[in-house]
């Protein structure tokens, strides 16, 4: 029974992990095959601010310094937004490579579990034994 247990663990991690490498992978896709529409200049990067809503909510001192440090990042994102083209050819190599290792890894532990169940459970009949013959014996 913790065999089954152990690799239906590892299969919804696989799954899981399946789910968030594909779900990263559209989400990048699309940020890149958009990035020219968001490229539209450092104005529209300034013009990120505290929504109107959270300002209530939102310390003076936090927005003025959220506002600054987006400010300052500008000239950063606008140099990312430019890169876009080139990396859209490395990104899909890149997390298939990360799913693939998750991959492996989550594999590899589920054998590793597999063998420590193994292992345990061939030293529970036998140290049960043991301790049944010690009482008996008594």
């Amino acid at each position: 029974m913790f065999y089954a247990l152990n690799w239906f663990v590892v299969v919804s991690l696989l799954i899981l992990w399946s789910l968030a490498a594909w779900a990263f992978h559209a989400i990048a896709a699309w940020m890149v095959a958009n990035a020219g529409a968001m490229a539209g200049g450092a104005g529209s990067i300034e013009a990120l601010q505290v929504p109107v809503r959270l300002a209530p909510w939102v310390p003076p001192e936090l927005a003025v310094t959220l506002n600054s440090m987006i400010a300052s990042l500008a000239p950063a994102m606008q140099t990312v937004l430019e890169w876009a083209p080139a990396i859209a050819g490395g990104l899909s190599i890149a997390v298939w490579t990360v799913w693939a290792i998750g991959a492996v890894a989550l594999i590899g532990l589920g054998f590793l579990v597999t063998g420590l169940i193994a292992v345990l459970s061939r030293r529970m009949p036998a140290s049960a034994t043991s301790s049944r013959s010690l009482a008996g014996a008594r």
